[in-house]
């Protein structure tokens, strides 16, 4: 399905100008993320619907990708790999908090393993976009750190809604994608900066 939908969708953009074949490549290349992206996107909408909780997975998906800008973290090398882990991440693990009430030493406590694990990991980048620059390292541990202190603070404030549970996910999920424990799982190279 994929392959015919890129087919057709290059033969569509070659009718009005001429391209080289690097530039159908760089082409090809962002089709196919955007479809992956899309198809991934309609999976989780569709499951989240499926089991009543889109609303939650939508803003979970906003409170992720705000820790997840200053935090980076893994990128599955395999669609299929991102799809599994993308329902894992915001569709089970969400669910499975959503039917639980965290009190505030829950929270608590899960937010000071969640920072530590921000002060020791994060960012996390990968092969395609390694941090080099120690400053930008330092400036975005920073930020993801207090970022998440942030959502700490906020589940607690709601403590045993499903917005507390929405922001200690999001936390959660943030940790899970630089923890380099997750890289060692799906056989990625960690602190690629080094190299």
């Amino acid at each position: 399905m994929k392959e015919v939908v890129l087919t057709k969708s290059i033969n569509f953009i070659s009718q009005y100008k001429e391209y080289s074949e690097e530039e159908l490549e760089k082409i090809n290349y962002g089709l196919e993320g955007l479809y992956l992206t899309i198809t991934k996107l309609v999976i989780i909408v569709l499951l989240s619907i499926i089991l009543n909780i889109f609303k939650e997975v939508m803003i979970i998906l906003v409170l992720f990708n705000i820790i997840r800008y200053f935090g980076f973290g893994i990128h599955a090398k395999k669609s299929s790999e991102c799809l599994l882990s993308s329902i894992f991440c915001f569709i089970i693990l969400p669910y499975f908090l959503l039917n639980i009430k965290l009190d505030n030493i829950t929270n608590l406590i899960i937010g000071i393993i969640c920072i530590i694990n921000f002060l020791l990991f994060a960012p996390a980048d990968t092969v395609k976009r390694p941090l080099k620059n120690k400053k930008k390292r330092m400036i975005r541990k920073t930020l993801t750190t207090i970022t998440g202190i942030i959502f700490i603070a906020i589940s607690m404030i709601f403590e045993g809604s499903s917005i507390s549970t929405l922001f200690i996910a999001s936390v959660i999920i943030e940790v899970i994608m630089i923890n380099p424990i997750t890289y060692l799982i799906l056989r990625q190279p960690y602190n690629n900066y080094k190299n």
